[in-house]
């Protein structure tokens, strides 16, 4: 009772009319920027960061919050009209989405796409006012010993944010990530590192332009990079010449499927690294083993429709559970935000709570505020998405590269920021080519400086005894989950607990 009194109490103190402003704004601007194929969430928060530097602590939180939930929304736009997922949380949404369109029925396949999202955002951000608190209450107990492994457990973990590839290449960018965090100053003893005799390096590496080119900059030269996208079925699909709006009926049909895919949604998004992709397939398939019409899963179902993409959206609100409690992020999206949060005076992590008390439940209002204008904007704008996924790419990533300057340099006014923003844009593009994820890259520099202050105040705390490391129980429950985590990825390992399940069976 009290959790929802205190939601209350920040829901109505974002119900301003600057607060709306910028509601409208940015979700608007995140659902372009999930509409277009090769613009995901993670580069758009990252972007947006830049720009929201000079704004109101709890304005700018919110529009990159609305960003986040637009851009994950978004990307259904593109699936259902041209088979291409603008994000890749879309990718099971266009399954059945496309076939829909091909079937002339896009605008109701993008009503479902809509109030699934909607419904879904719903159920996650129940789950996140009811969640979070405790979580933060239990992460009090940490001390620098505990610190120190769940930094390296953020690490361990980068390595699920692989989409795909192999985990070492995740672990790889996580410790790439340390390694920059290294440099420059160290958090004790102000004692200057790495810095290769550049006075410049002295203050370290700024987590703006790094984040910035690693997801912007490298993000457009990887755009241009690639053969343009071929549209699907023609430039023109009928989209706008049939029902858009959600029948009550079918939502009632499916409402077990739109909870059952919201908890899965929620859960999903709690475990760190995971990310919206797997809530929508996980969604996706426990609909499909279910439903008495799982035969028309693949070929234009809406139910299988509404389970992904009620799927993804609820990864949102999970996401941020672990990343307001304990700085680890449940998604990649949510590893830029972390670091949005720290810029803004916000530290995310066991002490929200104690520092920030009410923190949570205004994002929970800022979730909720998003929630309702994409469900606004989605069923009324139907027509003018469509001629957002016609601007050419040549067009667009020249805008995104001036925002890609301009945004470091703002901060600093320094061009040294200018150079590093295009450094880790042209090593994020290398690394890209190789298949190596960004987000374990970022969180790695987020996360090295809590590792390293944590290493050496529990040494000196212990009077250089590495044994409290380990045999105090948190710090032994947290050695014990980032063995299995690092377990769980090496396929020889997974083979082997497979065949025994099986023989078991």
């Amino acid at each position: 009772m009290e959790g929802l009194q205190s939601f209350a109490i920040a829901l109505a103190a974002l119900l301003t009319p600057m607060a709306i402003f910028h509601v409208m704004w940015s979700t608007l601007l995140g659902i372009f920027v999930g509409s277009l194929p090769g613009l995901t969430a993670t580069m758009g928060v990252a972007l947006l960061t830049t720009l929201t530097y000079t704004l109101e602590r709890d304005f700018a939180i919110l529009v990159l919050i609305c960003m986040y939930v637009g851009a994950i929304y978004g990307g259904s736009r593109s699936a259902i009209l041209l088979n291409i997922p603008g994000t890749p949380a879309s990718a099971a949404t266009s399954l059945d989405g496309f076939p829909l369109a091909q079937r002339g029925e896009a605008g109701y396949a993008m009503a479902l796409a809509t109030a699934g999202s909607a419904l879904g955002t719903v159920v996650g951000i129940l789950l996140l006012v009811m969640l979070a608190p405790p979580l933060a209450d239990i992460a009090l107990e940490f001390g620098s010993f505990e610190f120190f492994w769940l930094a390296v457990f953020g690490i361990v973990i980068s390595g699920q944010l692989t989409g795909g590839v192999s985990p070492l290449r995740g672990y790889i960018a996580g410790i790439l990530g340390l390694m920059v965090a290294m440099i420059g100053s160290d958090g004790i003893h102000a004692h200057v590192r790495f810095n290769l005799g550049w006075s410049d390096l002295n203050g370290g590496i700024g987590l703006i332009p790094a984040m910035v080119g690693a997801f912007g900059f490298a993000e457009v030269l990887t755009v241009m990079w690639r053969r343009r996208a071929v549209m699907v079925d023609g430039e023109t699909p009928k989209a706008a010449h049939n029902r858009t709006l959600p029948r009550f009926a079918d939502l009632w049909r499916y409402k077990f499927t739109i909870g059952r895919s919201g908890v899965i949604g929620t859960f999903v998004g709690i475990i760190p690294g995971v990310g919206e992709d797997i809530g929508a397939w996980a969604s996706y398939a426990a609909a499909k083993r279910i439903s008495p019409e799982r035969h028309q899963f693949g070929k234009g179902s809406k139910e299988g429709l509404t389970a992904a993409e009620t799927g993804n959206s609820a990864v949102v609100p999970g996401a941020l559970i672990p990343a307001l409690t304990l700085a680890v992020p449940g998604s990649a999206p949510a590893a830029v935000l972390i670091a949005a949060l720290f810029i803004h005076g916000i530290r995310p992590g066991p002490m929200i709570m104690i520092e920030q008390p009410d923190f949570i439940y205004s994002i929970a209002a800022m979730l909720l505020l998003a929630t309702i204008m994409i469900a606004i904007y989605g069923l009324s704008l139907t027509r003018l998405f469509i001629q957002v996924l016609r601007i050419p790419r040549e067009l667009l990533m020249p805008v995104v590269f001036v925002l890609c300057v301009i945004g470091p340099y703002a901060l600093t006014q320094r061009l040294f920021d200018v150079w590093v923003m295009a450094f880790f844009g042209v090593v994020g593009f290398v690394l890209r080519q190789m298949n190596f994820p960004m987000a374990p890259l970022v969180l790695g520099i987020i996360l090295g400086d809590l590792l390293d202050k944590s290493l050496r105040r529990g040494l000196t705390l212990s009077d250089g005894d590495l044994s409290p490391f380990f045999t105090r129980p948190i710090s032994a429950a947290f050695v014990l989950i980032i063995l299995v985590t690092i377990l769980a990825g090496v396929a020889p390992v997974r083979r082997a607990v497979a065949s025994v399940g099986m023989r078991n069976s």
